[in-house]
């Protein structure tokens, strides 16, 4: 018993000393590094970044709208298409079988294309690719809510 209390308190004041920087032998080394900034490309960014992938305002209100229409929640209709307006469009996508990436990313993009195609009748290439076609059929597909 008085080895496991003993054991505990070594532990409860090794915690406390790294915690607090004062342990004899602790230096920065055993601090965990901060996490490394993260570089995205044209099509890998984040799902906290806004991406209206080449709508106005006025058509990603539009897509926002289109979204509560259906029961998600893309968060405030104000025409920036940030991470609750692009969570909610991934919620929908999956709906369809899309595998989503948790990013507006070639999965997404994915989803996207089989949304477009399947709701608004385009005949877009499944490949993941956010390019003119895409990028034409999303704008259209938003000319109203």
């Amino acid at each position: 018993m008085r080895s496991v209390l003993a054991k505990s308190l070594v532990t409860a004041t090794a915690v406390i000393g790294l915690t607090a920087g004062t342990l004899a032998g602790a230096t920065a080394s055993f601090a965990a590094s901060p996490p490394a900034a993260r570089t995205t490309g044209a099509q890998d960014v984040s799902a906290l970044a806004e991406n209206n992938l080449g709508l106005d305002r006025a058509r990603a209100k539009n897509w926002q709208c289109w979204l509560k229409k259906r029961g998600e929640n893309p968060g405030e209709v104000d025409g920036r298409l940030g991470p609750n307006s692009w969570k909610a469009a991934q919620r929908e996508f999956g709906f369809r079988g899309a595998d989503v990436d948790g990013i507006v990313g070639p999965k997404t993009i994915k989803g996207l294309q089989k949304h477009l195609n399947y709701w608004g009748g385009f005949e877009l290439d499944i490949d993941g690719d956010a390019g003119q076609a895409t990028r034409g059929a999303f704008w259209n597909f938003n000319e109203t809510c």
